[in-house]
């Protein structure tokens, strides 16, 4: 008798890369890499900041902080909220931002304008470029007892060394972001028979606005950077003015309460500047976007 027997046949599937036939014969195409950054993550400009803290107040409460010279991050806020409650903080503060913020509207102001005259005419390159680039060459605190000697020990020249700390960068950027603007532009422009003030508004400026945020960022944060030290010259109130007195006494945390303001605005106004750049230069597709 004949037993026939079924056999099962396992066969094996093995993946293989795709491939593509052309005239030159066989070819693997091979899957592409994402070469992006990838989309941006939520309050991602808080992660760092966050993690420092995080790890200032792990080495307050493990003791490995000398709190004479380091005091707890606890403590800092303890001392803030003491200034708050007293009134003194709130006046240094608001001190600080007037003088802050009319230095800055006058560097930026004299900023833009001279990078325009500069950037659209070569007599005004020839008169004002040689110029800003020596005054940038000479460190701007070093200005401070000249400009006592011509504009008095009040706000004055406190004011006018921070408009010099701000409008510098903006020249600067905004400058070379308008002699970086493709000239088959320009003469794109003179085919089409754009006037001047046409020219200017159409190709010009949108040419010179990622220039101009890179020079408004520098500046908002060189007028914090400024501020410090301008503070602590014949002052009767502001945050440099507390830490000054602070250190007279000792008081490192309130040093602190005043460096953890300042970074506060630094980071809150280069914030505010980040977000207008994306509104206004929402046009553009790059890493950032």
């Amino acid at each position: 008798m004949t037993t026939s027997a079924s056999t099962t046949t396992s066969t094996t599937v093995t993946a293989v890369p795709a491939v593509a036939v052309d005239d030159d014969g066989p070819r693997v195409r091979r899957r592409r890499r994402g070469l992006a950054p990838g989309k941006p993550l939520p309050a991602s400009r808080l992660v760092g900041p966050l993690f420092v803290i995080a790890l200032w107040a792990v080495a307050s409460a493990a003791g490995q902080l000398d709190t004479g010279a380091i005091p707890a991050p606890w403590t800092v806020v303890k001392t803030g909220a003491h200034l708050w409650t007293d009134g003194t903080l709130t006046t240094d503060i608001l001190t600080s931002l007037e003088r802050a913020s009319y230095g800055f509207a006058i560097g930026l102001t004299a900023g833009v304008v001279l990078a325009l005259a500069s950037g659209l005419t070569r007599t005004g390159e020839a008169l004002i470029d040689g110029t800003v680039q020596l005054n940038r060459a000479i460190p701007t605190l070093g200005l401070i007892p000249l400009f006592i000697l011509w504009l008095g020990i009040g706000e004055t020249f406190k004011i006018a060394i921070i408009a010099i700390v701000v409008y510098i960068p903006i020249y600067l950027n905004t400058h070379a972001a308008l002699s970086g603007i493709d000239n088959r532009f320009v003469e794109l422009a003179e085919v089409q028979g754009l006037s001047k003030l046409r020219f200017i508004r159409q190709i010009v400026i949108p040419g010179a606005l990622p220039g101009f945020f890179v020079g408004l960022r520098l500046g908002v944060t060189g007028s914090w950077l400024g501020l410090v030290v301008l503070e602590q010259i014949n002052a009767t109130s502001g945050l440099g003015y507390m830490m000054f007195q602070a250190q007279n006494y000792g008081q490192s945390d309130v040093i602190l309460v005043g460096l953890l303001i300042y970074g506060v605005f630094g980071l809150v106004s280069d914030t505010a500047v980040r977000l207008i750049e994306r509104r206004v230069l929402s046009w553009r597709r790059t890493l950032s976007n």
